[in-house]
């Protein structure tokens, strides 16, 4: 462990890096999809390009909500890429399509290539020329799943503890052409998922919201995100527990064909930095 700011330590294991602030509040920031770690194993297909590899990658959220800590928040990031293992989804998803042995219906997502250990890539293609072993489903579950998990419950529980309640914002970013019709104008430039209501207070999705619109962007709720299975799992406020979904749409500050910051970084970069300061600074007890 290394002191990165005054006051704050960075935990760093092989498949999460934590960020605690010097007085940790009751808010976690999670970015499950920004890893960029591909360990040797992962063994894809040799014909697929990097691009290809990493287009399901959250691209530089880690970056975008590295404030947190400055503002009371710890951040729980993912250290390897989402095509390795998909954080935010239950380890029960596996795809009989891909890995060998197994007899269980599919999924949805699973048979549209995207459970646990996806089998095609964010841009659609094939990850790999092979079938994974079981074996090999579940090393990457005992080794990068559960660890990452297990880091979250640990400080989503600390918070509890301290204050009564935990909040999580689990951040993402879409690809613009996730949220745009053919031919039509681009879609919104966040999306909110708090599980149609259900998985945290109105007075959270209501201050994201605003502190959105404030910098002039548009906000979709629960459409066409409405929170992944980390948001199900720790969305129950009857519990103490509170979770929101953003999507960050990457037309704000990516540019997905050369995989760099975009024209719009560092607008978007103060942009968020002013959301989670709001956020932060201006976030009561929810009441649970």
């Amino acid at each position: 462990m290394t002191t990165v700011n005054a006051g704050e330590t960075r935990e760093e294991q092989a498949a999460v890096t934590v960020v605690r602030p010097a007085a940790p509040g009751r808010l976690i920031f999670a970015s499950p999809h920004s890893g960029a770690l591909y360990p040797g194993d992962l063994n894809a297909d040799p014909a697929l390009s990097e691009a290809s590899l990493r287009s399901a990658e959250d691209a530089l959220v880690d970056r975008l909500i590295a404030p947190g800590p400055a503002h009371g928040a710890t951040l729980v990031l993912a250290r390897l890429g989402r095509a390795y293992v998909d954080l935010n989804r239950d380890p029960a998803d596996l795809d009989p399509q891909l890995i060998e042995g197994l007899e269980h219906p599919a999924s949805p997502r699973s048979a549209a290539g995207y459970g646990v250990l996806p089998r095609l890539t964010g841009d659609g293609r094939p990850l790999y020329a092979r079938r994974l072993t079981r074996e090999e489903a579940r090393a990457r579950l005992e080794t990068v799943h559960a660890p990452w998990h297990a880091a979250l419950a640990a400080e989503m529980h600390a918070a509890r503890d301290r204050f009564g309640e935990a909040v999580l914002i689990d951040w993402h970013s879409m690809p613009e052409r996730a949220t745009r019709a053919p031919g039509g104008p681009r879609g919104p430039d966040v999306v909110l998922g708090d599980r149609h209501g259900s998985s945290c207070s109105a007075e959270l999705t209501r201050r994201l919201r605003t502190a959105f619109e404030a910098l002039g962007w548009r906000v979709a709720l629960n459409h066409p995100y409405a929170g992944g299975w980390t948001t199900q799992r720790w969305g129950r406020p009857d519990e103490g527990f509170h979770a929101v979904q953003v999507e960050l749409n990457r037309a704000l500050y990516f540019d997905e064909m050369e995989r760099r910051p975009g024209i719009g970084w560092s607008r978007t970069e103060k942009g968020v930095a002013r959301v989670i300061a709001d956020v932060t600074g201006g976030l009561a007890g929810l009441g649970t």
